[in-house]
């Protein structure tokens, strides 16, 4: 008797079927922060992916929202602080994010700890050149404002939360 997974799906043939991607050690863009760097894993398809390391206590994006795509962040080594709307909430290793589109959001360190980050982004848009962005701009490169014209184009809208480790005032 043959199994029903092993049969053939009437009108699908292996070219049908979309490749895995893998990235290998080493195959990452990245870029370097001044208190940090981002490895670049993927931005195409259903996700973009990356991996962001921080230096103690250093902030790791400015506030923003994202239309499109919702972001989830897996807390890889040491402690996160994430503003959430007007919430202010702590993450450490082992913790999950997952932040809806629409919804404003910052994160970092936290004080006095560094941070290893896996974040994804789905569906994925091309944003690598927007990641690169920050990084010149960390470095002196660029100036803040030369993000405000591209966010729609790589969807990181940016919010004018001033402070955003600090709890909002009620």
């Amino acid at each position: 008797m043959t199994s029903r997974a092993l049969c053939p799906i009437e009108g699908v043939t292996r070219e049908d079927t979309p490749a895995a991607l893998i990235v290998q050690p080493g195959q990452a863009t990245t870029a370097s922060l001044t208190d940090g760097a981002i490895e670049l894993l993927t931005d195409k398809g259903a996700v973009s992916a990356g991996r962001l390391t921080l230096a103690t206590g250093a902030d790791g994006a400015p506030p923003h929202h994202h239309k499109l795509s919702h972001e989830a962040f897996y807390v890889l080594d040491g402690t996160m602080v994430f503003r959430l709307g007007d919430t202010l909430t702590t993450v450490e290793e082992g913790g999950l994010v997952v932040i809806p589109a629409g919804l404003a959001h910052a994160f970092g360190a936290a004080e006095g700890e560094v941070a290893d980050v896996l974040f994804l982004l789905s569906p994925g848009i091309e944003r690598f050149e927007f990641f690169e962005q920050p990084a010149a701009i960390c470095r002196g490169d660029g100036e803040f404002t030369s993000l405000l014209p591209v966010q729609d184009r790589f969807d990181v809208h940016l919010e004018d939360i001033p402070d955003w480790r600090s709890a909002p005032r009620r």
